[in-house]
């Protein structure tokens, strides 16, 4: 029980003083670090925005402009706090923290070292032994999923709460786009359950190590890693899906009203969400820290784990910038079909699909067999998926009829 309400951590058998001190130690260095993560990435995104685009970027504030992001910090800290008078007040105020909170609580289960081929992932920290992440939540995946769906109540109180019909609007659409995309995210996560068959963060990364083909981006053969990539993205509110803000119609979507610190408290949640979702993209799909293995002992434990998670970390990253700085946003009606028509069909039947392959695995059949009933699948789903699209084509013919028919 006190390892449970401690972190979760399986090393906490009999609890002492210097345990309570190593967990609060990981929490407050946790913290820190995605702090100053969530301030490089925004002065990352600047710069790499501007290189695609032909522009300067930050190159004033300290070297390369790399302190941009903190004289902003420090210019909204002492701007003047506005509060609508026809606001909620208290609502009003709670609702950032209801945004940047889970983002960092999800960060929480994240495994950033450790040598999990050798040591399972345990290294020696402050005079003990620990996992290199705060918490080892045997339900680290619900805890994702939950965190992410408590992110959109900051959004949509925060619009509610306002006083004003346009941070309304764009209330109302992130709720909308949350909810179409949380059934996607969740079932990309069941079928990486369904191969690991845990969900716990630490023992996801512990199933795979070795070479790239252990990764479960290989044994899910991909379809729920280019799901999650695109559900997750709209998740994050980042184009092409940021039509939670949408500056051309809502003047500044749910925060249009929100000024000072507490318009940065959004700011800083939206990075650092982005952050937290491409270290789960790393921890599900990429095998986390693990990688190539060299060196001396403490080399091999500390720091090349922590460096190939910061690697993958910053593809990811690299992956959404360039996402924003390519990609058109999507209309609304596009928004909600591909959520609806097309990610959550595909992931349902490719969860259905993995499911009778490990049933028929765990029976003891053969690879021929099963790559039959594979093709099977495949061509159930190609089935369904021209029947929905007819059905969808006819229902829009129907609907423009009846359009024509009352004017």
């Amino acid at each position: 029980m006190n390892a449970a309400l401690l972190a979760v951590d399986p090393m906490l058998v009999d609890v002492d003083f210097a345990d309570v001190l190593r967990v609060l130690a990981k929490v407050v260095v946790a913290f820190a670090l995605l702090l100053v993560a969530v301030m490089l990435m925004i002065w990352f995104e600047r710069k790499v925005i501007a290189k695609m685009q032909n522009r300067i970027g930050p190159n004033v504030a300290g070297p390369w402009g790399i302190l941009q992001t903190l004289a902003d910090g420090i210019k909204l800290f002492f701007k003047e706090d506005l509060v609508p008078d026809e606001s909620d007040r208290f609502v009003f105020k709670l609702a950032p923290y209801l945004s940047l909170v889970p983002a960092f609580l999800t960060f929480a289960v994240v495994p950033i070292g450790g040598n999990f081929s050798r040591d399972g992932g345990v290294v020696k920290f402050l005079g003990g032994h620990t996992y290199l992440q705060v918490v080892d939540a045997p339900i680290g995946l619900l805890f994702f999923l939950a965190m992410s769906s408590l992110a959109v109540y900051g959004i949509m109180l925060a619009g509610w709460s306002s006083g004003s019909k346009y941070p309304l609007l764009g209330s109302v659409r992130a709720s909308a786009q949350m909810v179409s995309y949380e059934a996607a995210l969740g079932l990309a996560l069941a079928t990486v359950f369904l191969t690991t068959g845990s969900l716990s963060t630490h023992d996801i990364v512990a199933g795979q190590i070795g070479n790239i083909k252990d990764w479960n981006i290989v044994q899910t053969w991909g379809i729920p890693f280019i799901i999650f990539l695109i559900a997750g993205t709209a998740e994050l509110n980042r184009p092409p899906f940021d039509l939670v803000e949408a500056e051309q119609e809502l003047v500044g979507g749910f925060h249009t009203e929100y000024s000072s610190i507490r318009f940065a408290l959004f700011y800083l949640a939206e990075f650092m969400n982005t952050i937290t979702m491409s270290a789960i993209i790393v921890t599900v799909f990429l095998g986390g820290p693990n990688g190539a293995t060299f060196g001396a002992e403490w080399f091999r434990s500390w720091v090349l784990p922590i460096f190939w998670f910061m690697l993958k970390l910053l593809i990811f990253l690299f992956g959404f910038v360039w996402f924003r700085a390519t990609l058109p946003r999507f209309r609304y009606d596009q928004l909600m079909d591909l959520g609806w028509k097309a990610l959550i069909p595909l992931s349902l039947g490719w969860f259905v699909l993995r499911g009778a392959i490990e049933v028929l695995r765990s029976r003891g059949w053969d690879v021929g067999p099963r790559i039959g009933i594979v093709a099977i699948g495949f061509v159930v789903m190609a089935l369904a998926a021209l029947l929905l699209r007819s059905a969808v084509r006819i229902g829009a013919r129907k609907r423009a009829e009846l359009e024509e028919v009352a004017a």
